[in-house]
């Protein structure tokens, strides 16, 4: 059945992060049959080329291609870059999808606490090197991938990598705050390009969160909800709204809800706490993080 709600997106070209599973691939899958030439980030070579053959098949769609990258490493997200920007003449679309849940503190190749450098630096890094490609290419939209988890967050800038108190629920919740933050300043940043920048919650979904590394509490709680989640397709709903609907032309800076835009935690509206986000994060990344102009 159609739904006219979107748009058909033959021509255009998408990535999403986070392609081999769960909401990642089931958005790949869908944009791929709207007509989009797609792009799907995985760790393993052989596994994310195996999904993109899969994505492929089921969408009817050939055009569908597989970058692998370790999101946690900023060595990766730029190799990562490097590649798209060497396939892709244009890009329309980016969702920042890659993210996950992890119970104990680990540390990065970058010496990042793992769960803010997944979640939300590899997401503002990739964002910032691809969008010179994004603009040319106007109008064009990012997406990020957060959750309703940002209600319970909140930015600790004297902890952040959470060296001094370290809970993988907070680390979390403060990662998806995050991410709604550094999309509403990157939308104020970048008004009059033609690049809107939204985000979402996804709802709750069945997928592989927090396989790697669960918490005791999750080891119990996810057999107990998996009935009742939602699944994989339905959870990219509206990421597929965003990335193609013509009614979001030109819609930036919201946080969206079962395709709705709803409102987010209070302290995602603190202007002055996402500038100091976007200036920290800028410093996480290195010196070429911070683009000419911004302000």
């Amino acid at each position: 059945m159609t739904d006219n709600t979107l748009r058909p997106m033959a021509g255009k070209t998408a990535l999403v992060t986070g392609g081999t599973g769960g909401i990642g691939r089931a958005t790949a899958v869908g944009l791929a049959r709207l007509g989009a030439r797609v792009g799907i980030t995985g760790r393993d070579r052989a596994r994310t080329q195996r999904a993109a053959t899969e994505i492929a098949r089921e969408s009817g769609n050939p055009a569908v291609d597989a970058f692998d990258a370790d999101m946690s490493s900023q060595a990766e997200v730029r190799r990562l870059a490097a590649a798209v920007l060497e396939a892709y003449p244009r890009l329309d679309v980016l969702v920042n999808n890659v993210g996950g849940f992890w119970a104990t503190r680990h540390l990065t190749a970058d010496g990042l606490e793992h769960t803010f450098a997944v979640n939300h630096l590899a997401g503002f890094l990739l964002t910032d090197l691809l969008l010179d490609r994004l603009e040319a290419g106007a109008p064009a939209r990012i997406v990020t991938v957060s959750s309703d988890a940002q209600r319970m967050g909140r930015l600790n800038f004297d902890d952040l990598q959470g060296e001094n108190n370290y809970s993988g629920q907070r680390a979390y919740n403060q990662s998806k705050l995050a991410n709604v933050m550094f999309t509403y300043e990157l939308a104020r940043r970048l008004a009059g390009t033609g690049v809107t920048a939204t985000t979402l919650h996804p709802g709750v979904v069945r997928t592989s969160f927090a396989a790697e590394d669960s918490s005791r509490l999750w080891k119990v709680l996810i057999p107990l909800l998996r009935p009742f989640m939602k699944s994989p397709e339905r959870g990219a709903v509206t990421s597929i709204y965003l990335a193609s609907s013509p009614e979001v032309d030109g819609v930036t800076g919201k946080y969206f809800a079962n395709r709705r835009p709803k409102s987010s935690n209070r302290a995602s509206y603190d202007t002055t706490a996402a500038a100091r986000l976007w200036q920290t994060s800028s410093d996480l990344v290195g010196p070429h993080a911070e683009r000419p102009g911004a302000a």
